[in-house]
């Protein structure tokens, strides 16, 4: 089951790379007055106080994080959802409501509440934890190779043990269109049976309409004490319907026994902006145009 679930995931996938590179052999593809041709996209520019692109402050991963979206005070939104299903019939489900702030000195400051649903639990949805994430990038956008930043989160369990995550996080861009992510994580049970979890996720994605929408991959290998590890793989969307709002979607099949037979990610996210160097109010959209 597992490995037509993977199947389906990488199908969809191949579908619109295709078709991307037979129109690209005609001619650059346009989309309404916005086209991908030979000059540097508007999202791989310079955007943000730190140097960072564009596309770095468009959430462009599920399961990667890459340096800070946003810059001092700007503010953001986003509405998570994830599903996944198991062998037997069970079905999960994880609801995210997150708020982004962005801090001086290449800090940001995320604060999440998740709640969960277990179709073989008879409690139904219930609170699942509280949780305050805390990014830090070392240097400016392009300094570093790789622009490493930290990444902590505690989170305050509704039930058990609360649990800290830690991360080292690594993103770039390399050629046209192209970028990618990979995160180093750890994550232990603050109290109780200390449970250690070690996992590495990383995530690829091409540009096929500027600053509008992307394909990509992504993939994530997590072992937890005294479990069998899992891996989980799949590819990636991100449509940019308007400046400050991007929506994800992401179909990933589990390829180990272990793993869920399929995880999917809906992402929708909106940029509030920040302060204008005259006192007023910038939207995000216009902080590199």
């Amino acid at each position: 089951m597992k490995h037509r679930s993977l199947a389906f995931c990488l199908a969809a996938s191949a579908i619109p790379m295709v078709s991307a590179s037979a129109q690209s052999a005609v001619s650059p593809p346009v989309v309404g007055d916005v086209m991908v041709s030979g000059g540097t996209l508007e999202e791989d520019k310079p955007d943000g106080v730190n140097g960072e692109p564009e596309w770095v402050k468009q959430r462009r991963f599920s399961l990667t994080r890459i340096y800070v979206q946003k810059d001092p005070w700007e503010m953001g939104v986003e509405q998570w959802y994830r599903g996944r299903t198991y062998d037997g019939g069970r079905v999960t489900q994880r609801s995210q409501t997150e708020f982004e702030l962005g801090l001086p000195y290449r800090m940001q400051l995320d604060v999440y509440e998740k709640a969960i649903h277990d179709n073989t639990d008879d409690k139904g949805w219930q609170q699942d934890e509280v949780a305050v994430e805390l990014r830090y990038a070392f240097a400016d956008w392009d300094v570093i190779p790789l622009n490493p930043a930290l990444y902590v989160e505690y989170a305050f369990a509704h039930e058990g043990s609360d649990v800290l995550e830690s991360k080292i996080l690594f993103g770039d861009d390399f050629g046209q269109g192209w970028h990618w992510g990979a995160n180093l994580i750890h994550e232990t049970q603050v109290w109780g049976d200390r449970t250690d979890e070690f996992a590495v996720s990383g995530g690829i994605s091409k540009t096929i309409v500027d600053s509008c929408f992307s394909i990509g991959a992504e993939a994530k290998w997590s072992h937890v004490t005294d479990e069998k590890s899992e891996f989980i793989l799949g590819p990636s969307f991100q449509w940019r319907p308007t400046a400050n709002t991007h929506l994800d979607l992401v179909t990933l099949g589990g390829l180990t026994d272990s793993a869920p037979n399929f995880e999917g990610w809906l992402i929708f996210g909106f940029d509030f902006g920040g302060p204008s160097k005259d006192g007023g109010y910038k939207p995000t959209s216009l902080g590199g145009h």
